[in-house]
């Protein structure tokens, strides 16, 4: 079996238009790649990696592509490093990641500091993110949940991330789609300042291109768009990273999973629409929880805005710069979307699928 891969991407220079196609896995030549296209960032040596991590020994987290370690560079500063696995032989989520993140330059973007590739073994050094991710947060609210992570906290993190996507959609000369918003993927600074990260998925496409074309279905189940799965309900674009984002949103608010197989009634397993029928009652969309007017506001407000993201078809999703403003503007402005025509799922079919 030939696995071909196809991974083009234009960007506009000072030079014009410059396209670099990776067609098969025996083209795909990484190191003829680095020289071309990363030129600004540290090369180290697999040794130098070990020895920042003091020979892998703290483990921050695992991912699809790779687990994450703590480490810290010889001026002292702290840094993840992404031990991607030697499985991904092809190079393919190296190039996504690398191709991508370092074209980027904004605060709710995590920081690629340097790379790693001898032979099979690649690695991706991140600057340090002291709060994690933020889905140890979310589905953990409580009393034992640190203080700080309040109401106020989560929408200033809703609209970090908005501004974040809306950057890769519309700042870049090239647009990024990430194809993998979701709460494990955004990690927090000391601050709780959001920055999105994971580019394993991602890809590049000329600014001008509204519909990209897709061989596979990328991202993960909960937060793939309809169009991933099924092209009858519209074209991949930008828009499939605005379902992603509503997802995520409405799991910020919820504090759970949006689709729960274990819920004690049916008409629980799938948050979104409970959410929905919450508002069309006028009714607090956390009853389970105390809340002040103002969060009351906060979390009807972040709710409305992952309705809107989460449309069955993408024409009817706002951009995330559509985003920013509803999340930023005058709440009396919001109108109510349409109940999302997808239905929720049935316990076998969540059962099943996870």
């Amino acid at each position: 079996m030939i696995c071909i891969i196809v991974y083009c991407f234009r960007y506009r220079s000072l030079t014009g238009l410059f396209k670099f196609c990776l067609t098969t896995k025996s083209k795909l030549d990484i190191e003829a790649f680095l020289k071309i296209h990363v030129v600004s960032l540290q090369r180290y040596k697999f040794s130098e990696v070990k020895k920042m991590t003091n020979s892998f020994k703290v483990k921050l987290g695992q991912g699809g592509f790779g687990a994450v370690y703590q480490g810290k560079l010889h001026t002292g500063c702290p840094v993840a490093v992404k031990l991607l696995n030697a499985s991904k032989g092809n190079g393919e989520d190296f190039i996504n990641e690398v191709s991508s993140i370092s074209k980027t330059s904004h605060i709710n973007i995590v920081t690629l500091l340097g790379f790693c590739l001898k032979g099979r073994k690649k690695a991706l050094i991140y600057e340090f993110m002291a709060n994690g991710s933020l889905d140890k947060f979310i589905y953990n609210r409580g009393p034992e949940t640190i203080a700080s992570l309040r109401w106020q906290n989560l929408y200033q993190i809703s609209i970090g991330i908005a501004r974040g996507l809306e950057y890769l959609h519309r700042g870049c000369n090239t647009r990024i789609l990430h194809f993998d918003i979701k709460p494990h993927n955004i990690l927090l600074d000391e601050n709780f300042c959001p920055k999105i990260s994971d580019f394993g998925l991602a890809k590049l496409c000329p600014r001008k291109d509204s519909i990209i074309s897709m061989s596979d279905t990328r991202g993960t189940l909960g937060y793939v768009a309809p169009e991933m799965c099924n092209r009858h309900f519209g074209g991949v674009s930008h828009k499939s990273d605005v379902y992603s984002y509503g997802m995520l949103l409405l799991e910020m608010v919820g504090g759970r999973k949006n689709i729960n197989a274990e819920a004690s009634h049916t008409s629980e397993i799938y948050f979104p629409h409970l959410v929905y029928g919450r508002l069309e009652l006028d009714n607090d969309v956390r009853p389970d929880e105390l809340m002040t007017a103002e969060e009351n506001e906060i979390a009807k407000r972040m709710t409305i805005v992952g309705l809107w993201c989460i449309q069955t078809f993408p024409n009817d999703r706002p951009t995330m710069s559509r985003v920013v403003d509803m999340l930023e503007g005058n709440m009396d402005s919001l109108e109510m979307p349409p109940k999302p025509l997808l239905s929720s799922p049935t316990r076998s079919e969540t059962e099943s699928s996870s």
